[in-house]
């Protein structure tokens, strides 16, 4: 499948919001409230980091984005940190791994020096096989920080890479 990766525009936020939300409301990946309203889904995922992308499909459907910020302000401004998601109907084709790859890229040519992803849920074990396949190492364990929908409380990694 044939994907491609560009900056969001305002006009993608009605299919931007309908893959969030079930992400979101499933409870299982991500630490944002389940119920949380489009207007704050918006805040945190387009409007408060320094960039937000979007992927194509081959029919322009968009079926991927992640977001890259600055982790911390200050002397801690060289660290980036993002977010990615994957439509259920592009899963398994490789889109996570170019997301990562494209935001490393991105990363470097803004001159950061490392990514760090602060909050991987352990039973996301998809995720954490990819970020591992690109040279993340697990850095810390935030025991029982997650309360997944499904299983309850699970832990939490921090992952973090030297991109220099």
């Amino acid at each position: 499948m044939t994907f491609s990766i560009r900056p969001y525009h305002p006009q993608d936020w009605p299919p931007l919001w309908r893959l969030l939300q079930p992400v979101f409301a499933a409870g299982e990946t991500y630490a944002f409230a389940t119920d949380i309203s489009e207007q704050q889904a918006k805040k945190v995922w387009v409007e408060m980091p320094e960039y937000c992308w979007v992927v194509e499909d081959a029919n322009h459907n968009l079926v991927g984005t992640y977001y890259l910020r600055t982790n911390h302000p200050g002397p801690g401004s060289h660290v980036c940190n993002c977010g990615y998601i994957v439509s259920p109907e592009a899963r398994g084709r490789g889109l996570a791994s170019q997301m990562c790859e494209h935001s490393q890229q991105h990363a470097l040519s803004l001159g950061y020096r490392a990514m760090q992803f602060n909050f991987v849920v352990s039973s996301n074990q998809g995720a954490i096989r990819i970020w591992k396949k690109h040279g993340f190492d697990i850095v810390g364990t935030i025991p029982n920080a997650y309360n997944s929908k499904s299983l309850g409380f699970v832990d939490a990694y921090v992952m973090f890479k030297t991109l220099m």
